[in-house]
């Protein structure tokens, strides 16, 4: 029997991170229309006590939460301190606790509740949470609820935020600082021990099929006396619940204290069903603990970076990405679940499927998503181009931690999450940022062994001469933004290191420069040329799905930067269709076409795996033309099956589409039928 038990201090008011997945049958909802706002532009709101209720609701103007009033049209595109308001009723319940949860509030926020202050988060873009049980009134009347909200990050000093160098420009990062309380707010009741957070590690056998299933419970023991809680933990994959013998026991927890409690499992090849792009299956992880219960979803697989490969599973897999801004008109950062699957439904069908997002970490349903549907992210904690003196400073490394740990405690149960990247475009060669790379490797890997790790370098571009002279030397694989000259720097970055897989973090030209759309497109060819030669490229993640607004050097005078798929509104460009003609993992070759009796003839159809880029094991996708849906055998990377396909009437042309086994399509083709063999694309 093993028995963990871990004791962590909290410090201050504020607790560590609670997950997603585990706390939303229990949300309380506090978002919605009944919340009071107002700007603050002097910054006199804590001294004129505007959090209490001697402050008329009537000096307030009326907001529906999640807000970014940077898009609000009555506060467009200020910058500085905002409050919220809102009264809710509670009757409190004896022996529980009540938690306050703000899922994303940027940048600087200070909760106030009934006139006291109760704590204070900096980090516009992960969760944190706050005890209010004893803020809570007990008479019966009224909460008022207040929370202040800075949004200048134009300062040095915020994660991310400005640079300190003193010359033009240098207070923006690439995108913008979208303010309010962007994420839904809510309150959970917990029972006097409950469950804090679950960690759910998978370490499948390939060989044998087999898993090994490794839970760590953390339990927060709020009564006044040590507890010696007892776990039940139970699976289900699907409806199917899984009889699994658990290896765990119990101990004390201290008052006022927290534990982790480890339980692990043997998973039987009956019961392991691998997670991947193309069969992206979900588990059920409940907890029972006392009076509490939480759960997770989780998926088991593998992943691993080795001989300049990336496996998935055992199996090598290069695919193409796509870097998604959180930018939407009249939306700015808030990202709504519509958003959402717009978003990934164009990107899964343009053939993204290997993401580094974007520089801060998104809404978590962009995760669950992905989960569901089959997509592998590079999750980064929020960083731009820091400098060599800001990577030294111990405050901005205090800071980046805590952003980084906050990350991870949420998202460390996603199977869709493969990586966590430490950082984007500091200068990587100098002494600096290669303190920075190793000591924030180190100090994630402690969090989560389970991922590979990163960094997206800029620097690589100047050609380094040795491996020790870059930080990339620290990571798994290499990240590199490249803009021009793709072949060299590769190249380049091979030698330097030969046993690291390469992934084009950033790469992409504008929709705006002198050869337009179309020199978007000509680009994207150019540059597939050079990285199907190279089999060490595991992929290329294009700059950018969808044009953003910003204030740096550079951006249009409409507030855009149009390095898009599609624009703003998701309207797609031609590079739309060339990325996903491009990115298909297959192609579709028309061999003959047999005219027949009574209208009925036979198309004959070579079906190719690409050997090249991007390249995977492809199975059970299907072919649909007309009335025909065919199964395509299982092909590994370079291999082919010729299909025959019943055409009725007399069209000149026949539409084909391939759909993953998800239901994606990832290919749509125009065939001739008339006696020569081109074909068209789209």
């Amino acid at each position: 029997m093993k028995y963990l038990l871990t004791l962590l201090g909290i410090a201050g008011s504020i607790l560590s991170l609670a997950q997603h997945t585990i706390r939303e049958p229990k949300a309380i909802r506090l978002h919605g229309a009944e919340w009071q706002f107002a700007l603050d532009p002097a910054g006199v709101g804590e001294t004129g006590e505007w959090y209490s209720a001697k402050v008329p609701a009537s000096r307030f103007d009326k907001v529906s939460v999640p807000h970014c009033f940077s898009v609000d049209p009555r506060y467009q595109f200020y910058t500085g301190t905002v409050w919220y308001r809102r009264a809710f009723p509670w009757r409190p319940a004896g022996g529980k606790r009540v938690l306050l949860h703000l899922d994303g509030a940027y940048y600087a926020t200070t909760v106030y509740l009934n006139n006291r202050k109760v704590g204070a988060h900096e980090g516009g873009y992960t969760p944190f949470k706050l005890d209010i049980t004893d803020y809570l009134k007990t008479d019966g009347t009224d909460n008022l609820l207040a929370i202040s909200v800075n949004n200048n990050t134009w300062l040095p000093g915020s994660i991310p935020g400005a640079k300190d160098n003193n010359q033009p420009n240098d207070p923006f990062p690439g995108w913008m600082n979208y303010g309010g309380l962007i994420r839904p707010v809510y309150l959970t009741v917990e029972p006097a021990v409950y469950v804090d957070n679950i960690k759910v590690e998978t370490t499948p056998d390939l060989a044998k099929g087999t898993a090994v299933l490794t839970v760590r419970t953390r339990l927060r023991n709020t009564s006044g006396q040590a507890v010696s809680p007892a776990m039940q933990l139970q699976v289900r994959q699907g409806e199917r619940p899984l009889t699994l013998s658990w290896k765990t026991t119990t101990g004390p927890i201290a008052p006022n204290q927290t534990g982790v409690l480890e339980a692990t499992a043997s998973l039987k090849a009956a019961d392991v069903k691998l997670w991947s792009v193309d069969q992206p299956t979900l588990y059920d992880l409940q907890v029972i603990s006392g009076s509490d219960t939480a759960h997770t979803p989780f998926g088991i697989r593998k992943v691993e970076a080795r001989n300049g490969q990336l496996l998935l599973n055992g199996k090598p897999i290069r695919v193409a990405g796509g870097n998604r801004v959180v930018d939407y008109p009249a939306l700015g950062s808030m990202e709504p679940d519509w958003l959402v699957e717009k978003d990934l439904r164009l990107m899964k069908e343009a053939g993204m499927e290997l993401h580094r997002l974007t520089h801060y970490t998104p809404s978590e349903t962009v995760y669950d998503w992905a989960d569901r549907h089959g997509m592998l992210i590079i999750t980064e904690a929020g960083n731009w181009q820091l400098t060599p003196r800001q990577m030294d400073n111990d405050t901005i490394r205090a800071k980046f931690r805590q952003q980084f740990r906050e990350m991870a405690e949420r998202d460390w149960n996603h199977p869709s999450v493969i990586a966590y990247s430490v950082g984007n475009e500091y200068l990587s060669e100098t002494p600096s940022g290669q303190r920075w790379t190793n000591d924030m490797i180190q100090y994630a890997r402690q969090l989560d062994p389970t991922r590979l790790y990163t960094f997206a370098s800029m620097r690589l571009n100047i050609l380094p001469k040795t491996a020790d002279g870059e930080a990339s030397q620290y990571c798994d694989f290499v990240s590199t933004n490249t803009y021009g000259n793709h072949a060299v720097v590769l190249d380049h970055i091979h030698r330097l290191y030969p046993d690291k897989p390469v992934f084009i973090s950033e790469w992409g030209r504008r929709a705006d420069t002198e050869t337009g759309e179309a020199g978007q497109v000509t680009h994207l060819e150019e540059v597939m040329v050079e990285i199907r030669k190279r089999p060490y490229v595991i992929g290329a993640s294009w700059w950018s799905f969808n044009d953003y607004q910003s204030r740096h050097q550079g951006t249009n005078p409409n507030g855009y930067r149009p390095w898009g798929l599609v624009g703003p509104e998701r309207t797609k460009r031609p590079l739309y269709a060339a990325h996903q003609r491009e990115m298909a993992p297959l192609t579709v070759q028309k061999l003959s076409f047999t005219p027949g009796a009574e209208g009925v003839h036979t198309l004959q159809l070579r079906v190719v795996a690409r050997a090249d880029f991007p390249a995977y094991t492809l199975q059970n996708y299907r072919l649909q033309a007309a009335d025909a849906n065919l199964l395509i055998p299982p092909l590994q990377p370079g291999q082919h099956v010729d299909l025959a396909v019943p055409v009725r009437g007399f069209d000149r042309t026949l539409n084909v589409t391939v759909l993953k086994p998800t239901g994606f399509s990832v290919l749509f083709q125009s065939i001739d039928l008339t006696n020569d063999t081109r074909t068209s694309n789209r």
